[in-house]
């Protein structure tokens, strides 16, 4: 399958190599013969495809993005995929400085400016903010199918009254926004102290903000202070940030609840870390 891409692209690498972290499409870099690297990403499913397809051409000019080299739709033997340039620099790391923070924030509010309108409208990209609590549930109740099964019986119905507490305790949406969805260090790429963009955008969606603070927050941001400070500073100098306080504890209860389903529904043996490290969260949570 590889090879019928690299063949519909024509390159001719003498290197090839699969990248870790890539949990919903296979995404393969590249060495060409002159010593540059590109990547081929193959989407899982034809809406990822699509919904990235969109993502490219309403993303290029206001934040920084892989450049979109070529695509294929596919064919009856093949998967569709994408040709991507390839961003300078590695994912984000936990010992960035406070100044990556602050560029982190200014990105990301870059790309929360972006709303729908007769020419992003046009796309892929489904705009969610209309209903955007339904969609929410929507996406929970979804993952709860999954979660039943590796969950005890009462530890399943206290999440899903907790879900429905908190769900009702929620401000107004923030939006319509472009939210990525999967915000996270591993989607931010950083070269020599500088932000070099953001990658995949299979997940995107035009939302509320506030979903999109979770796994940032999560993975980079609590457990420093200082970086939290900067990062909203950066943010701020775009568009005002929302009041995380009331917000975050239910998208990290929702982001737990998801992952475990997500572990179960992907595989539960080979994600049992993962699983494991979101049970812990949940369990906390509903103390």
């Amino acid at each position: 399958m590889l090879n019928q891409v690299l063949k519909q692209f024509k390159l001719q690498a003498i290197s090839i190599n699969e990248v870790e972290d890539s949990f919903s499409s296979m995404v393969y870099k590249c060495t060409l013969q002159n010593g540059e690297s590109v990547f081929v990403k193959i989407p899982y499913t034809r809406v990822k495809y699509e919904r990235e397809l969109s993502a490219y051409k309403i993303l290029a000019g206001h934040v920084p993005i892989p450049q979109l080299l070529d695509h294929w739709a596919g064919d009856d033997k093949c998967p569709r995929a994408f040709l991507l340039s390839e961003l300078k620099g590695k994912p984000l790391s936990a010992t960035a400085s406070p100044e990556i923070a602050y560029q982190i924030g200014a990105m990301q509010a870059s790309m929360h400016q972006i709303t729908p309108s007769n020419k992003t409208a046009l796309g892929a990209i489904q705009n969610e903010f209309p209903n955007w609590h339904e969609f929410i549930a929507k996406q929970f109740y979804s993952f709860a199918e999954d979660v039943k099964e590796v969950l005890d019986e009462d530890l399943y119905m206290a999440s899903l009254r907790k879900f429905e507490e908190m769900k009702g305790e929620l401000p107004e949406p923030d939006g319509p926004s472009f939210v990525h969805m999967d915000f996270r260090p591993a989607n931010i790429i950083v070269d020599e102290g500088q932000v070099s963009g953001m990658i995949d955008f299979e997940s995107v969606r035009f939302g509320s903000t506030e979903i999109d603070f979770t796994k940032i927050h999560r993975d980079f941001l609590k457990a420093d202070p200082v970086l939290l400070d900067s990062y909203e500073e950066g943010y701020n100098s775009i568009r005002p940030m929302i009041d995380l306080r009331a917000v975050l504890p239910f998208y990290r209860f929702i982001d737990a609840f998801n992952s475990i389903g997500w572990s179960q529904r992907r595989g539960l043996k080979k994600n049992f870390t993962f699983y494991e490290a979101n049970l812990r969260i949940l369990k906390e949570m509903l103390q």
